[in-house]
């Protein structure tokens, strides 16, 4: 951490681009993995069969 300190200290916009960033990425993980975990079949779709091309996931 203080090596990426020393390295930003002429650049502070650097340094603020990168905690946007990691804030940013991690942001998106979590709410992605949120939309992943609460998906379901599309409305209408919940009782038909699984096509034969998407492969079947065991959990």
């Amino acid at each position: 951490m203080m090596l990426l300190l020393q390295a930003t200290e002429g650049a502070p916009y650097l340094s603020t681009l990168l905690l946007l960033g990691g804030l940013g990425f991690v942001a998106a993980v979590i709410i992605g993995s949120i939309a992943w975990y609460n998906s379901k079949r599309p409305a209408g779709w919940e009782d038909k069969e699984r096509p034969d091309i998407v492969p079947e996931v065991k959990k």
